[in-house]
């Protein structure tokens, strides 16, 4: 027994294993994290503390980007876009619907023309979804085909097609054939569809003969609380070529009408551009009546030569002056068309006549109008 007991001891103590003896050679694989961190180079500071200098000197640049809360998209808009520089100019949308409103009047009905000027006011604009285009033609919402193949062309817009006869109506029930006769409806019409659309109170008037290249939304902030209208001046067209300032003046003492400016006439004054206009339909009081009575007083119905002055003078001291930006311009040049908000179209196009519906000779086109005509318009409108 006892030496059995014996060697399983010695047995035992022969597999105990042996320690480490020298513990100084293993002490860094043992324990790593007692080693000393090297030291960064001075350069090193100096560089993150300039990043930090510069990122807080960044806090203090002024914006150059802004989010519109009107905008459903909440795309970033830089303030140094290319705008008209008029102060009162903000982004704001018809109180009732959100939406703005585009009218235009169209005499002859060309297809081409109008899809022309929708696509360069859609293209053109930071918001397409805003835009709602009221087109008004001679057979109106009845005109199916019409509508449908506008709606191909632009199937995610807002649009919508109206008759003329209400508003061709009131105007002949206020006004003899031969005052009917001299007007031109494309340059009346504006002041009378909100009598007639009750929903249409603020909205924009483009002549369908259009190409917008500047964004019309810039046009809808505009303070119209104390005036009808708003629209540029265009000073190719001045007052004393249509009436003399003695005339002027006898009119000023001889009558009193609430639409006869108080202070002396300007006998070289600009005339409103009313290619575009900014309606304000609540100020539009008696406008019609202010017109036919300009054109009476004048004999304009005798005139027909020459355009009629009596929308201007009725609107002589109520109407607000738009940016110069705003003019209606010939694209005659690449310059032009690089700076031009707007300028007129440039393509064929149909003209009334006795004998039915004329186009202008292809001789007199530019090629402005084809960048702006959209896609498939050819299959769509048989171009």
């Amino acid at each position: 027994m006892s030496s059995s007991y014996m060697s399983w001891r010695s047995s035992a103590s022969n597999r105990r294993p042996t320690q480490p003896t020298n513990t100084s050679k293993n002490r860094g694989t043992i324990y790593p994290d007692l080693n000393q961190d090297p030291n960064p180079k001075p350069v090193i500071h100096f560089l993150a503390f300039a990043l930090i200098i510069f990122l807080g000197l960044l806090q203090f640049l002024p914006a150059s980007h802004f989010r519109h809360p009107s905008d459903p998209h909440r795309n970033w808009v830089p303030f140094n876009s290319h705008s008209s520089p008029s102060p009162t100019v903000k982004l704001t949308v018809d109180e009732d619907d959100g939406l703005i409103h585009i009218v235009s009047w169209m005499q002859c009905l060309d297809l081409k023309v109008l899809a022309v000027l929708a696509n360069s006011t859609l293209s053109s604009s930071r918001y397409p979804d805003l835009l709602h285009f009221h087109f008004f033609i001679p057979q109106g919402d009845k005109d199916k085909v019409s509508f449908y193949k506008l709606k191909v062309l632009f199937p995610h817009s807002n649009l919508e097609l109206h008759g003329q006869e209400k508003v061709k109506e009131i105007i002949k029930r206020a006004s003899s054939e031969a005052e009917y006769d001299s007007l031109n409806l494309e340059e009346i019409a504006p002041f009378i569809i909100p009598s007639v659309h009750q929903s249409l109170t603020k909205f924009i008037y483009v002549s369908p003969n259009l190409i917008l290249m500047g964004r019309i939304e810039e046009l809808t902030g505009i303070d119209l609380s104390a005036h009808a209208a708003a629209a540029a001046e265009d000073c190719s067209n001045r007052l004393n070529s249509y009436v003399s300032s003695d005339v002027l003046d006898a009119i000023q003492r001889s009558a009193s009408k609430p639409w006869i400016s108080v202070t002396p006439y300007v006998k070289d004054a600009c005339m409103p551009d009313l290619s575009l206009l900014l309606i304000n339909g609540k100020k539009l009081e008696e406008f019609l009546e202010a017109v036919l009575w300009w054109s009476k007083v004048l004999n304009w119905s005798d005139r027909s030569d020459k355009r009629n002055p009596a929308i201007g003078l009725a609107l002589y001291n109520r109407y607000l002056k738009l940016s110069n930006s705003w003019l209606v311009k010939e694209p005659a040049s690449v310059d032009t068309i690089e700076t031009s908000m707007i300028t007129h179209y440039d393509g064929p196009k149909i003209v009334c006549s006795e004998f039915g519906n004329d186009t202008i000779p292809g001789s007199s086109h530019g090629n402005l109008w084809i960048k702006y005509l959209p896609l498939m318009s050819n299959q769509i409108l048989g171009i």
